[in-house]
């Protein structure tokens, strides 16, 4: 009925814990950091803050692929780094890993345990998915970003992106996106949505070719990325996130 009552309903999450038990709360936006001062000054249970969007002190946070445990005696910073790590790239997944190595900070796991099974992730399929490179041109399966908030996590991750995006569009289509134009140097348009990606594509100067199938978008999208190899821009990623449905 109201995010007011949104936010009261997922605090129900921590009704049942008591002083024994910790409660890990990311506080990159102002409703959940609303919710870790709230439960600091109130209740039983201790309250472990986490962040990818700035910094914590007595907490876990990410940043520029490091993550940052600040939880030990005063002015100790036990640093991690997962730059390298193909699965956790972009501040959303920076996020997910403070979220992760805090849980197992708690449940008794050292510090270099945890980096070194992060620098092993495979990650999950279909969310930002490295499949592998071809002379320099990396291939990601974002297949799960099915609209264009989703589909802007991968997006600010990459340079230089050759990008497969349609199927049956939402309501809002690519809007928001545009503020990665400069991310993106082609667009492989496929299924219903294509006609209406091309205008906001046009709108925006970005190229844009209408593929119609996936298939043929990923053949056009490796030749193009192959044929301008060694150009300015840096490497290549060709990138699936097609901010729609798939049902068409």
């Amino acid at each position: 009925g109201s995010m007011e009552n949104y936010v009261a309903a997922k605090m129900h999450i921590f009704d049942r814990m008591d002083g024994d038990d910790i409660a890990i709360i990311g506080v990159d936006d102002a409703t959940s950091e609303a919710i870790c001062r709230t439960m600091l000054h109130e209740t039983e249970q201790l309250v472990l803050p986490i962040a990818a969007g700035c910094t914590v002190t007595h907490g876990v946070y990410w940043a520029n692929g490091k993550l940052h445990n600040t939880l030990g005696e005063i002015n100790i910073d036990l640093v991690g780094d997962i730059s390298g790590v193909k699965s956790l790239q972009g501040e959303h997944n920076g996020q997910n890993a403070a979220a992760a190595y805090a849980a197992c900070l708690v449940n008794g796991c050292g510090h270099a345990d945890i980096i070194a099974a992060m620098q092993t992730y495979p990650g999950l399929a279909h969310r930002m998915e490295w499949l592998g490179e071809i002379n320099g041109v990396q291939f990601v399966n974002d297949s799960k970003a099915t609209n264009a908030d989703a589909a802007a996590k991968a997006i600010a991750c990459y340079k230089n992106i050759y990008l497969i995006a349609g199927g049956r569009p939402k309501e809002g289509g690519l809007k928001g996106l545009e503020i990665y134009a400069d991310n993106i140097r082609h667009i492989f348009l496929i299924g219903e949505a294509s006609d209406e990606f091309a205008k906001w594509a046009q709108k925006y100067g970005i190229e844009h070719t209408k593929s119609q199938s996936l298939d043929i978008a990923v053949l056009s999208a490796h030749q193009m990325a192959q044929s301008k190899r060694g150009e300015p821009g840096g490497a290549a990623t060709i990138l699936l996130s097609p901010a729609c449905a798939s049902w068409d």
